[in-house]
């Protein structure tokens, strides 16, 4: 087995040397900026601060469609190279969320993000892991043993933007060949994930920018929004599921203004706690 690159420590007094250390890590690991192909951006402009070393990037992951019918779609050709699923929002909203991570925290956050391919092998590298659109996910039997391990080495998994049923069913597929043995189940709102900056607990749906055009903030039969999770035997969330929402376009559409500010204010606000959770538990 490979030595972990970075280990779960508990909360107590040890979480600030070894947070100390888990950043002083990423320093030394980052490797180098890759742009892919996205479904709604191409040459979207860098920020200044694009090639700088910084304590934390957006990690986000690239993964295999499900078949065309059912949702999955690859217009390069090929996953690995854009163009998919994983890259729907992308890189606007992975901008959008770490400057304001950059303003909203004390963490110095890099300004463009990492796509992450779990073929690879370094998403040990990266302890914070963003999923689009879940609900088109199909991850290889190899894949999810990867991303098992990076989870109960310590790493965390935030997903988003998929919604009703079907899309439910295809996601758990994928959750199952993870943790087939272990239940996803809601978070209570006293949970410190939803206390970690800010106080969460009045949530409410998140719409995608659909909204703009439909007025309807559910898509699908995702009326009921839900905060889900998976838990490891310490009681830590390795896997936060925002489930009939899109906190990704209110990334994304934070700076539209004809985006509802109040979706902007609580999907950045989640994203912020997430993370904060992520780096100290």
């Amino acid at each position: 087995m490979a030595v972990p690159r970075f280990i779960h420590v508990p909360r107590a007094a040890a979480i600030g040397p070894a947070l100390c250390l888990l950043l002083t890590g990423l320093y030394a690991w980052q490797k180098p900026f890759r742009e892919y192909p996205g479904v709604e951006y191409s040459n979207f402009p860098k920020p200044p601060d694009w090639q700088e070393k910084s304590e934390w990037a957006f990690a986000r992951l690239m993964y295999p469609p499900v078949l065309p019918r059912n949702g999955g779609f690859e217009f390069y050709g090929s996953w690995k190279e854009g163009g998919s699923n994983w890259t729907m929002d992308y890189p606007r909203s992975d901008r959008h969320l770490s400057a304001a991570i950059r303003r909203l925290t004390r963490l110095h956050a890099r300004g463009v993000e990492e796509p992450i391919d779990l073929d690879d092998g370094d998403v040990y590298d990266w302890p914070w892991l963003y999923g689009v659109e879940v609900g088109h996910w199909d991850l290889t039997d190899s894949q999810a043993k990867t991303m098992r391990e990076f989870l109960l080495r310590g790493g965390f998994f935030m997903c988003d933007d998929f919604h009703g049923t079907i899309e439910w069913s295809f996601f758990e597929a994928s959750m199952k060949k993870i943790f087939p043995d272990r239940p996803i189940v809601e978070i209570d709102s006293r949970d410190a994930i939803f206390h970690t900056i800010y106080d969460l607990d009045d949530r409410y749906q998140v719409p995608g920018a659909q909204f703009l055009e439909s007025g309807r903030i559910y898509e699908k039969d995702g009326k009921v929004p839900h905060w889900r999770g998976i838990f490891d035997n310490s009681g830590r969330i390795m896997v936060a599921i925002c489930f009939n929402m899109d906190l990704g376009d209110s990334w994304e559409h934070a700076d539209n203004p004809e985006y509802p500010a109040k979706f902007s204010d609580l999907g950045i606000r989640l994203g912020v706690n997430y993370l904060i959770y992520s780096m100290t538990h």
